[in-house]
């Protein structure tokens, strides 16, 4: 049975004119003993980042943003070095620190408001999805040569998200551009290394929780071979570039009999809490949709592959004892699909943003098989990035936080 959404975060009816979201899914949105939710918002008329205390909602506004939003990966029409880089955006839960780049600099503020900067971001750059070292000493701000995105997204940009008209990772490999790891120093703000991944376009990078020296890392929207492009490790100890998922058929717990393919499409890879796995999800080509497991001291694969009609794309998220929650893919038997104009950011998934529920995934990686528990309809648009549900579960694991617009504006829910 399902159960009703609850209003946490965002304007209480249509006259409140503002959007607000919770932070990227590769941090979590929740201080560690749950009782605080960060959020980002742009009730002041700019973006900037919020705390609220749950048990009163009483929130305080933690940066000081008045120029816009920075452009950087997914908010391509943003102000050049001036702005909140609403992607930049991670915290550190355990210590209630925010990480955020604005105006070009590296900053951080922790609850008291006190904000300092870190350090710089090099001109001809571009950034994207920050992250912190589960330990609160590292800092790792991915960033690309700038001429990956440059262009002007009002003449020469499409969509919601103005994102260019060209193949910006055919840009990348024709014109031999870097992206680079950048890991920054949280209480000096030194950099203490950059390390050049050439041919490649960076937006997603998370550091192994029991191991900072390693960094997962992607290509974001690969041209080509988009199954086995997509999740890379970095191991700073011995420097060296590991591929996670490759062509093969040894995948276990696999009931469709899928081969991992190239022209798969892979995607929003994740952690397990004790760094020995990893989680992705995409779907086989001109298969069904799948989510898969990686774990590393073995290097084996299991794919559980989803039904035919499991065809609304979705993010998969996973709490502390590795259940997943899921914004898409599942409906019921009889559900007579809405039609909804489909999101314009899309990527090389061949699956509509159409989705409808969330649900919580209990995964039988060796049986091959989901267990699907649908708990509420998000009913948000999808209609760009922020409109993402983007579900995280709390610390806690008994409870979902998700973003939806299933009006003007973007707030944030829980069930």
């Amino acid at each position: 049975m399902l159960v009703e959404r609850k209003l946490v975060s965002g304007c209480h009816g249509e006259d409140g004119g503002f959007d607000t979201q919770l932070l990227y899914f590769t941090c979590s949105s929740l201080s560690s003993d749950d009782k605080r939710l960060y959020v980002i918002s742009d009730r002041d008329g700019h973006p900037n980042v919020y705390v609220r205390e749950l048990a009163t909602g009483q929130e305080k506004r933690l940066t000081d943003n008045h120029h816009g939003i920075l452009k950087s990966y997914v908010y391509f029409d943003g102000h050049l070095g001036k702005g909140l880089g609403k992607a930049s955006v991670c915290l550190d839960s355990l210590r209630d620190i925010i990480y955020f780049i604005q105006d070009n600099l590296i900053c951080k503020v922790g609850l008291d408001g006190e904000i300092y900067a870190l350090n710089k971001v090099p001109d001809g750059r571009m950034t994207a999805f920050t992250h912190v070292s589960n330990d609160g000493k590292l800092l790792c701000v991915p960033m690309t040569d700038g001429r990956a995105l440059d262009y002007d997204p009002d003449k020469e940009g499409y969509g919601l998200d103005k994102r260019p008209v060209y193949d910006i990772d055919g840009r990348v490999q024709e014109e031999k551009l870097s992206s680079y790891l950048c890991v920054f120093d949280t209480m000096t703000g030194k950099l203490l290394y950059e390390k050049e991944v050439p041919l490649c376009w960076i937006t997603h990078v998370q550091f192994n929780p029991v191991n900072p020296h390693v960094i997962m890392f992607n290509h974001e929207w690969p041209s080509f071979d988009c199954g086995i492009r997509r999740i890379w490790l970095y191991d700073h100890a011995c420097d060296t570039i590991m591929r996670v998922r490759c062509e093969g058929s040894d995948t276990l717990g696999n009931t469709g009999g899928h081969d991992r393919s190239a022209s798969d499409w892979v995607c929003h890879e994740m952690w397990s809490d004790d760094g020995s796995t990893i989680i992705y999800h995409g779907g086989y080509a001109n298969g069904p949709a799948m989510v898969g497991k990686y774990e590393l001291a073995s290097r084996r694969y299991w794919e559980i592959a989803l039904p035919e009609d499991f065809n609304a794309y979705g993010h998969f998220t996973m709490d502390h004892q590795q259940n997943l929650c899921c914004d898409g893919y599942f409906k019921f038997p009889d559900d007579v699909k809405i039609f909804r104009e489909n999101s314009t950011d899309n990527g090389p998934d061949p699956h509509r943003k159409d989705g409808e529920y969330i649900s919580r995934v209990i995964p039988h990686w060796e049986e091959g098989m989901l267990e699907w528990i649908p708990l509420c309809k998000h009913r948000s648009d999808w209609l760009g990035q922020d409109a993402h549900p983007h579900p995280i579960y709390n610390h806690a694991g008994d409870t979902i936080f998700f973003n939806s617009r299933s009006g003007k504006y973007v707030k944030v829910y829980q069930v």
